[in-house]
């Protein structure tokens, strides 16, 4: 068994890796096209690279665990916050596009806006955000393995590390989207498979009891669904690889479309997906809420559906982990070449290279110690919500200055730290500390929002190029 399972993930992994570095090694790149892919995409590619990125190995541990803890309203609020964190790109992804239209990134926008400070805190919020999705990704990855096949945690953290590594080193942006686009097409079949073979492994089970069970009013899985959504949202914000693709869409129609797409559709996995909490539940295989799915897989399903979902899996955190590997090798490039405006163009591309492989690295160590970066995950969301406001208020409002949206940002952080749970989550509370977080900044956004001169929203447009 955990033979056969080494093999299937070496050859999954190998797979994608083989068609990346082919497609990568025929590409022309330059700094621009390894970080951007401006007006290229239609609504259908464009939504597949969407849907690949964001549903990621997540997708197989999340949901179910959610239900689990939480219930139908927590299940409901996860849904509802995915949905949500690509659909505000329909206004914030078309308004950055106006602005500043031979942009790359949330944090040029932040530079050009706000000035260096607020562009120093929110590099460090988005930079530290996307670590710790890039390490969670990879070291759900590893858990399957080990739970399906009883696979060594290092092995499979490095077999698809390694491997992601590779194209996306080379092909940068470019390679990301092609491979997105492959790997769509195993996700989406898969994912209905697993789905519909759930409802028939379950046999006699009463789903809709199961449901009613968990469907009254809770203030636990009422605020748990609330504290999801402020969360979820919030950190998608700064997540360099939804800039990426908002910026990738051939216009703004096909970017607003695909974003509310995409969005509908991981709602919808995500919901699916919280089934087998219940499912798992029912069978009393929930005695882990985090490997719910695999739990009941593991008790119920044939030996094909198992290897099926390690399939799903590793397509689901390489599509994943290209686009978040790439995201942060963006972001640093592009600080790179405007702290060193004269670096060749091979200069540049190694920087880009170098720093593909050591974020890459890092997380495949991470990966192998099988850390929970659950709390680590929850401070990188705070500080992100903290940020989001005075952040996107001011791609409207030209009359909050650099200064008062880094003031308003880090009172929002004080706030919302004051509530925040300690390490072994003994004291504080999620949903105050997010709510405070939100709630603050926003007040003092407002009332600094009082710069008599203004900004010129032109001097994006002026100031920022291609490179």
């Amino acid at each position: 068994m955990e033979m056969n399972g080494l093999y299937l993930v070496l050859a999954t992994s190998l797979f994608f890796t083989i068609i990346g570095v082919i497609y990568s090694k025929r590409q022309r790149l330059d700094a621009e096209s390894y970080v951007s892919g401006r007006n290229s995409l239609k609504f259908w590619p464009l939504s597949a690279t969407l849907f690949a990125s964001g549903a990621g190995a997540w997708v197989l541990f999340g949901p179910a665990e959610t239900a689990v803890s939480a219930g139908v309203l927590g299940l409901l609020g996860y849904a509802l916050g995915s949905a949500l964190s690509l659909a505000v790109f329909y206004w914030i992804g078309s308004r950055i596009r106006k602005l500043m239209p031979k942009g790359h990134s949330l944090t040029e926008y932040v530079l050009h806006r706000f000035g260096k400070w607020m562009y120093l805190l929110i590099l460090l919020i988005s930079v530290f955000f996307m670590g710790i999705a890039l390490a969670a990704e990879l070291t759900g990855i590893a858990l399957a393995g080990k739970i399906a096949f009883g696979l060594k945690l290092g092995a499979t953290a490095a077999i698809v590390g390694i491997g992601t590594m590779a194209y996306t080193a080379l092909g940068g942006f470019k390679a990301s989207v092609f491979t997105d686009k492959i790997q769509a097409a195993f996700i989406i079949p898969l994912l209905l498979l697993i789905f519909i073979s759930g409802f028939f492994l379950v046999g006699d089970f009463d789903i809709g009891s199961s449901l009613k069970s968990n469907l009254g009013w809770n203030l636990a899985g009422f605020e748990f669904a609330l504290t999801l959504i402020i969360g979820v949202v919030g950190a998608e914000m700064f997540d360099q690889m939804w800039w990426q693709r908002a910026y990738a869409g051939k216009d703004d129609k096909a970017m607003k479309r695909a974003y509310i797409f995409t969005g509908i559709a991981i709602a919808l996995v995500v919901l699916l997906a919280g089934l087998f909490g219940f499912f798992a539940l029912g069978f009393d295989a929930a005695s882990d809420p985090s490997a719910a799915m695999f739990s009941f897989l593991m008790l119920k399903a044939p030996l094909w559906i198992i290897y099926s979902a390690m399939v799903l899996g590793i397509a689901l955190i390489m599509s994943t982990m290209d686009s978040l590997l790439n995201a942060i090798a963006s972001v640093l490039t592009i600080d790179f070449i405007r702290i060193k405006p004269k670096a060749s163009k091979k200069t540049v591309m190694n920087f880009a290279y170098i720093v593909t492989v050591v974020i890459a690295l890092i997380a495949i160590f991470i990966a192998t110690k099988g850390y929970s970066v659950l709390y680590l995950f929850l401070l990188a969301d705070l500080l992100c919500v903290a940020a989001v406001f005075p952040v996107f208020f001011g791609m409207w409002n030209a009359r909050i200055t650099g200064r008062a949206a880094l003031l308003a940002s880090l009172a929002g952080l004080a706030a919302g730290l004051y509530f925040f749970p300690s390490p072994d989550y003994s004291n504080g509370n999620l949903l105050y500390s997010f709510l405070a977080a939100l709630i603050v900044p926003s007040v003092i956004s407002a009332i600094l929002a009082r710069s008599r001169k203004g900004f010129d929203f032109n001097k994006l447009r002026e100031n920022v190029n291609e490179f």
